[in-house]
């Protein structure tokens, strides 16, 4: 396939992507980590997946928070998206944790070159210690990582990621507004989707969704959640971290458990 005709087929994907994030209206993501899992949530009629750094890590046993190095993520990157190619191919999104310390441009060369069309990255900085990026610093890398896409001619679709509600910042009493700050000034730099990470209660998740300005993604437990309980908080998309992985482990464990 010429490369023209090959970087219009990611562009349509990526596209196809962005129009799929409906506030209300979820697109439901299901996070997968090698091409068996991608296949199983392909079959089960799902249109877009997303790559989770936590389950991908443990399935190539290194640790999440950038243990891995970003060829390892490309190299099973890879073998996600051409299994999924075979049923046709649908948008992959990626978790690239905190970048692994490489420039934005080669963040979006290399998913670009292994077929995925969105990303996840956050503000945590794993490779200092585990900092939290001020929210200038994490705006300016979405804005270079919407420059790059750009300049490859490929609508990346970014989803800008805070954990200040995991790691406990700041008051309680403050922790929304804090999160919404960070998050609007992402926006601004370029950000898709607002992604606040953590499990919220639904008052919490019916604020952020109403004072983001762009589609929210909430994380879901897949065993344990009610599907339909997100689009009225105004979720824009879901998908499942670490769980899936811990929710099929569990019950793997249960099976060999009969044989042990």
């Amino acid at each position: 396939m010429p490369a023209e005709s090959g970087r219009s087929t990611v562009a349509g994907r990526a596209t196809a992507l962005l129009k799929l994030h409906q506030p209300g209206n979820p697109v439901i993501l299901p996070t997968v980590w090698d091409a068996w899992s991608a296949r199983l949530a392909t079959g089960a009629g799902f249109v877009a997946l997303t790559v989770g750094s936590h389950p991908l890590a443990d399935s190539i046993g290194k640790p999440d928070g950038e243990g891995m190095s970003f060829e390892d993520v490309l190299t099973r990157v890879a073998q996600i998206t051409a299994a999924v190619s075979e049923i046709g191919g649908i948008p992959v999104s990626v978790d690239v944790e905190s970048g692994y310390g490489l420039p934005a441009a080669r963040l979006i060369e290399g998913l670009l070159s292994v077929g995925a069309v969105g990303l996840n990255i956050e503000d945590t900085v794993h490779s200092e210690g585990n900092r939290l990026r001020s929210s200038g610093e994490h705006a300016e890398l979405v804005g270079a990582l919407r420059t790059a896409a750009d300049a490859a001619g490929v609508h990346v679709v970014v989803n800008a990621r805070t954990d200040v509600f995991l790691r406990g910042e700041g008051d309680q009493s403050d922790r929304v507004g804090l999160a919404v700050a960070r998050l609007t000034e992402a926006a601004a730099a370029g950000a898709d989707v607002l992604y606040p990470v953590g499990r919220h209660a639904p008052e919490t998740l019916r604020r952020l969704t109403a004072e983001l300005p762009l589609p929210v993604n909430a994380i879901a437990l897949p065993d344990q959640d009610d599907p339909a309980s997100f689009g009225p908080l105004g979720v824009g998309r879901i998908s499942f971290g670490p769980y899936l992985q811990s929710a099929l482990a569990g019950r793997a464990t249960e099976i060999l458990a009969r044989w042990a």
